[in-house]
């Protein structure tokens, strides 16, 4: 038996998404059929041969004069800047004992987020500027720093913190343009750093991948990280956009001239015994029912305990996965379909869809994660929030653009595909959905377009789940947050009753009563508007003395107590404040310039740390 053949054999057996063989490919599968209602299925290619011929077969349906789905130029509504944030890790216990301390605001415990700065309770390690700095909490002075690489974009950076390990992901620069006749932009790489903090901070290991940085998760010490590649193909510009028959032409003539290995993602990884290099098997690239042929996804998987990172063990799916949501156990991969965009000359006609293939994967430990099943649902996606994995079944929150339509289903894995077992629709009509909290049983809907009703759902039953109760007020909460039972703060804006809004808007909810939510108090100020209304890690809520610390664009920070009422007790003004972390007794405040220690009761300041080089 050949190596190929033994080692393929070997992978059927051990690894669900794999599939190769040296024979002749099997017929591709035919393009563009409707994969509503949970019928697809994801399943590997049989060979290199097979998977070439699909992909260039997808990508020439999905190109048009100005390049593939997702450039740019071609699909500037639906890029997302793929900022993303974290929260505080679960990694392993410092040796000494550490004051309470806040972590960063998550969507799932045990499943945390990468973000701009962490702490254990003795120290904080932020990144900025391409520099990792540790600040020590009792002296409140920088112990140590290092220069991750020269051209790190400076507020890009994001972190992940087990241990003595700090896990620094390094997302490319720019958007990639696909019509270009110089070297192609796309094979600028995603970086992933592993920095050893047992004394001087020391970059111990460096991997390099193809592909852009959608997201990353971590439970315990075990990092998955979610990367998209574009493949590298050089489309002609010598023709102009002015002959877009022409130029579409040349397009799917480079397309049909690109290798397989044109669309596998490559990586190498540096370390003190030299730099290995390897590619994305064929043998584990996975596809759905259908798909543009612009990128593959790919989910990295690194032990923050090893001394060095690997390759990740990379679990490949051709999709445009946009948005990761996990819980320690399961990490769900979302792919937006609005990619089918077909109001640009030689698209295929009629293939834009409002709707979501979600990918569902098993976490175990420190392996690989393990595909189990996937499914569609019409609309689109707010964000990670509008997803909750909860008693087996995913609850999906989403909006149809065509029909301005909003509902949530619920969803189970059956046999592999993730089935529909109930709905609530209808939610908002000629409105959109601004935000999403899944909590147990519970649900929460805030839908706006004039006014802001806030839906609450009753979601115990699988198979029935139904709307308990409605609240109309102006403005509208871009968050929801959970602080205490039976209360919920919404952030976001005042509006008036023509829907212009009015300023940051702070709204505490009494939910106790599924029939009847109503809002209890509201914190108002007129013309300013707050980060965490569209990123929640910048939100700090501290129930040990019921402080929501609420960041305020070109003023600082607002230190809110919430009881039955919202109440301000106090301010810290630091202008361009990104992040709040409470740690014993102490507030404390990063900026772009350095970080502020204050008291947590009178936020007097207790000591500043400047971060500049």
């Amino acid at each position: 038996m050949s190596r190929r053949l033994l080692f393929c054999a070997v992978l059927a057996l051990t690894v669900p998404l794999a599939g190769c063989t040296a024979d002749a490919p099997a017929p591709p599968p035919p393009l563009p059929t409707s994969s509503g209602g949970g019928a697809m299925r994801l399943v590997a290619f049989d060979s290199c041969r097979q998977l070439g011929d699909d992909l260039r077969r997808a990508a020439k349906a999905s190109v048009g004069p100005y390049g593939l789905p997702g450039s740019e130029l071609v699909y500037p509504e639906v890029l997302r800047d793929g900022a993303r944030t974290m929260a505080d890790a679960a990694g392993a216990a410092p040796a000494a004992a550490a004051p309470d301390f806040s972590g960063t605001n998550v969507h799932e415990q045990g499943a945390d987020e990468p973000d701009l700065i962490k702490t254990d309770g003795r120290r904080i390690v932020t990144v900025r500027d391409g520099t990792l700095r540790v600040i020590d909490v009792a002296t409140r002075k920088e112990t140590g720093k290092v220069a991750l690489e020269a051209g790190i974009p400076g507020g890009a950076l994001q972190l992940l913190l087990a241990g003595d390990s700090a896990l620094v992901l390094v997302p490319t620069s720019g958007y990639r343009t696909y019509i270009s006749d110089r070297p192609d932009p796309g094979e600028q790489r995603a970086q992933v750093l592993l920095v050893d903090l047992s004394g001087t901070p020391t970059v111990v290991s460096r991997y390099r991948g193809d592909g852009n940085l959608v997201d990353a998760r971590m439970t315990g010490s075990t990092a998955r990280v979610v990367l998209r590649s574009a493949p590298r193909i050089t489309f002609p510009t010598g023709i102009g956009i002015s002959d877009e028959k022409k130029q579409l032409a040349a397009n799917r003539e480079a397309i049909d001239a690109a290798p397989v290995e044109a669309w596998l993602p490559r990586w190498e990884v540096t370390d003190n015994t030299g730099t290995t290099k390897g590619q994305a098997d064929c043998g584990r690239v996975s596809r759905p029912t259908d798909y543009s042929g612009a990128a593959l996804v790919s989910v990295l998987t690194f032990d923050l305990t090893r001394p060095t990172l690997g390759g990740g063990d990379p679990v490949t799916v051709v999709a445009d996965g946009d948005t990761v949501y996990a819980t320690p156990d399961s990490l769900y991969l979302a792919n937006d379909d609005r990619w089918r965009f077909d109001r640009l000359p030689g698209r295929i006609p009629d293939r834009e869809r409002q709707q979501t293939e979600f990918f569902k994967f098993a976490l175990t430990g420190n392996q690989p994660p393990v595909y189990r099943a996937s499914g569609t649902v019409p609309g689109y996606l707010i964000n990670q929030y509008a997803m909750s994995e909860w008693d087996g079944h995913l609850r999906v929150a989403t909006t149809d653009g065509a029909t301005e339509r909003s509902a949530v289903r619920v969803l189970a894995d059956r046999d592999g595909r993730l089935v529909q077992t109930g709905i609530v629709d209808g939610l908002g009509k000629g409105e959109r959905i601004y935000s999403v909290r899944f909590l147990g049983a519970r649900g929460y809907v805030v839908t706006f377009k004039q006014t802001d009703p806030l839906y609450s759902l009753d979601l115990r039953d699988p198979a029935k789940p139904a709307v308990t109760g409605e609240l109309k007020i102006t403005g509208y909460s871009a968050h929801l947050q959970p602080v205490g039972e039976d209360r919920l703060i919404g952030i976001g804006q005042e509006a008036d009753g023509n829907g212009r809004t009015q300023g940051l808007q702070v709204s505490l909810f009494d939910v106790a009563d599924p029939a009847n939510p109503k809002r209890l108090a509201q914190y108002h100020l007129p013309g300013a508007y707050s980060s965490a209304e569209y990123d929640p890690h910048a939100l700090l809520w501290w129930p040990a003395t019921r402080t929501l610390v609420v960041p305020v664009e070109e003023r600082g920070v607002l230190a809110l107590r919430v009881t039955d009422d919202v109440t301000l007790t106090g301010e810290v003004s630091q202008t361009r404040l990104l992040r709040s972390l409470a740690i014993g007794t102490e507030l404390w405040t990063l900026s772009e310039n350095g970080l502020r220690a204050s008291d947590l009761s009178t936020l007097d300041q207790l000591a500043w740390v400047p971060l500049g080089n």
